[in-house]
C-alpha cells in the first residue's frame, strides 16, 4: 500500500480545483485514480460542495400530493401495508403485499405509489403466493403518520386533520384501498320453502375483516358517510368481520370498488 503524504495530496487537490481530471492526476502521480475521487469528494464535502441529487420534494409539504391516489393507497397501507428502515439503505421503504392472483390489483397499487412518489421508483419483489410492492422515500415517515413500533392492532391508529380532509372528499377511493388490502366480495347463499320446495339463493356480499379496532372503525365511519348499511359478523367470538349485505348497499359498492381482479 502506498501512503502519499499532505504535500502530495494538497497539489492534486489544487489541481482538481483549477479543473483537472482523475485519470489524467492518477496517472500524472501514479496514484489509484479511485484514491483521487475520494480525495476530490472529501475535499468538496468540507467546503459544502459535495455533488449529490438534491432532495425531492415531499408531496404533502409542498402541496402537490395527489390526493385520490393518496387516498386509495392509504387504504392499502392501513390493510396490508407497513413502512421498514433497512440499515443498508438510507430511505425507508413502503411495502404493501399483494396476491399474485390479482395482477390488476398489483397494477393498481403501483400506479397509486407512482402517482403519490412521482420522483421515485417502485418494484415488485417476488415473495411465495404473493408480490411485495415497494417504494423508496423519505417522504414516508411524513405521508404515513400512523406508521410505528409493533403491530398496528396492538397501537393506537388515527388519521391527521389534513389525512381526515382527504379521505372525506375521496372516500370511495379510501374505501377501495381498505377492500383491496383487507376485503373481499364474496357469493353467500341460502335455502328458502317456496311452496312447500327449499330453493337455493345466492347473492353477493362485501366483506371486511382486520383485528384493529381503530382501523374497522375508520372503515364502517367512512361506510356511515356514504349511506352503506353494514352488520359486524362476529366469528369464534370476535367482531372483526364487517358486512355488507344489503342489495342496495351492495349494488353501490360495485359500482365503485368490485370485486378484485
Amino acid at each position: 500500500m502506498h501512503i502519499h503524504g499532505t504535500e502530495v495530496r494538497q497539489r492534486v487537490l489544487t489541481l482538481l480545483r483549477d479543473g483537472a481530471q482523475n485519470a489524467d492526476l492518477a496517472r500524472q502521480f501514479n496514484i489509484p485514480i479511485g484514491t483521487i475521487g475520494y480525495w476530490k469528494h472529501r475535499d468538496r464535502a468540507e467546503r459544502g460542495e459535495c455533488p449529490g441529487r438534491r432532495p425531492s420534494p415531499c408531496p404533502r409539504c409542498d402541496g402537490v400530493l395527489n390526493s385520490p391516489a393518496y387516498a386509495y393507497l392509504l387504504g392499502l397501507y392501513l390493510g396490508d401495508g407497513h413502512i421498514i428502515q433497512n440499515r443498508a439503505m438510507r430511505s425507508p421503504s413502503l411495502s404493501i403485499t399483494c396476491d399474485e392472483s390479482h395482477p390488476g390489483l398489483m397494477d393498481a397499487c403501483e400506479d397509486a405509489m407512482r402517482s403519490v412518489l412521482p420522483g421515485n421508483s417502485v418494484c415488485r419483489v417476488r415473495r411465495k403466493g404473493c408480490r411485495e410492492l415497494k417504494v423508496y422515500s423519505m417522504h414516508l415517515w411524513c405521508l404515513f403518520p400512523q406508521h410505528g413500533p409493533g403491530k398496528k392492532h396492538e397501537r393506537t391508529i388515527a388519521l391527521e386533520a389534513w389525512q381526515q380532509a382527504i379521505v372525506d372528499a375521496h372516500p370511495w377511493e379510501f374505501i377501495r384501498g381498505l377492500i383491496h388490502s383487507d376485503g373481499c366480495r364474496i357469493t353467500n347463499w341460502t335455502t328458502r320453502m317456496v311452496g312447500g320446495e327449499r330453493k337455493r339463493y345466492e347473492y353477493p356480499r362485501y366483506f371486511f375483516t382486520n383485528v384493529s379496532d381503530d382501523i374497522r372503525r375508520l372503515y364502517t365511519d367512512t361506510l356511515d358517510k356514504l349511506g352503506i348499511e353494514w352488520t359486524h359478523c362476529t366469528r369464534k367470538g370476535h367482531a372483526y368481520n364487517i358486512s355488507v349485505a344489503r342489495k342496495a348497499s351492495v349494488a353501490l359498492m360495485d359500482v365503485h370498488v368490485g370485486p378484485k381482479y
